[in-house]
């Protein structure tokens, strides 16, 4: 009877550990992807659907997603989760993508290039970004709407929109690992964020001009660089935000912020910056999304 109830302790016991070694192979990766970082992007002719040369951004863009997607799975990734966060949100080449991934397409979105991001996820990668609108640095620097903002700001720093979505993904406790894009951003995100993993894909010299590996030099760069950042993913830690989040926006025009100031949550900081408190960063994103897409004339 002793020899049994040990022997039935001894299953159950190795039971546990096998049930936990499962639980802690699970690794889930939040891919957000931009297009002003793409590798050999320099130019409105690469980034919209007018531009001569969009058609093979859009390829150049899903191919450095599926060297970071065939990279992660390489290191111990078992689920993805890209987010196609350019422009209209229609970028990548869905069918170009393995069929073990997800897509997040389009927008609106409440948490814009992070949408979907939750508690579960483990890392995020950010592929081809760009440096904040407050950077005289760049490829195409901007921050949101290069038509439109100036300047944001959470709890007084000036935020690129890596700062702004690693905030986001702060809020689930999930840390940004990796970031491609210029040698520009490179910079701005791993002084704002740490150490984290970065793959330059070209070197600014203005806001259209470049110098630029070759596509496949930049996938083998991005799949070395997804590979150690997976690695070493127990290494990083989430980038938090102190709470309630302190949202500034200042405007390129000076309508904007007058009429935003009608709102009662809005305060106006001055003729072109409004301000607006949010209890954590998930209403500061919506309200940024509600500030560059609402229009009356929305349909349907």
């Amino acid at each position: 009877m002793k020899r049994f109830t040990f022997y039935l302790a001894f299953i159950v016991l190795m039971s546990g550990f096998a049930a936990t070694g499962n639980a802690q192979q699970k690794l889930k990766i939040y891919l957000s992807a931009d297009m002003e970082g793409v590798v050999g992007v320099v130019t409105n002719d690469q980034l919209g659907p007018d531009g001569f040369e969009y058609q093979r951004a859009r390829e150049f863009m899903t191919a450095e997603v599926n060297a970071a997607i065939e990279a992660a799975f390489a290191a111990g990734a078992t689920e993805i989760l890209v987010g196609d966060s350019h422009g209209n949100g229609q970028n990548l080449l869905i069918d170009k993508l393995p069929k073990n991934v997800h897509v997040v397409r389009s927008w609106p979105r409440p948490l814009m290039m992070m949408q979907g991001i939750d508690e579960t996820f483990d890392g995020v990668i950010f592929l081809g970004y760009h440096t904040s609108t407050t950077n005289s640095e760049g490829v195409r620097a901007h921050t949101i709407s290069s038509a439109t903002l100036a300047d944001v700001r959470l709890n007084g720093i000036s935020m690129p929109e890596a700062g702004i979505n690693a905030a986001i993904a702060g809020h689930f406790n999930v840390p940004v690992i990796m970031i491609s894009g210029d040698d520009a951003i490179v910079k701005e995100a791993t002084a704002l964020l740490g150490n984290i993993e970065g793959a330059t894909v070209k070197w600014a010299y203005s806001f259209h001009s470049a110098k630029t590996l070759t596509p496949d030099a930049a996938y083998d760069l991005i799949r070395e660089k997804v590979k150690k950042a997976v690695g070493r993913i127990k290494e990083f830690k989430s980038y938090k935000l102190k709470t309630p989040i302190q949202l500034e926006v200042r405007f390129k025009n000076y309508r904007p912020a007058e009429i935003l100031s009608y709102l009662p949550i809005v305060q106006r900081a001055d003729a072109h910056s409004i301000k607006f408190v949010g209890k954590d960063m998930i209403e500061a994103s919506k309200f940024l999304e509600f500030i560059v897409t609402y229009s009356p004339a929305l349909a349907p």
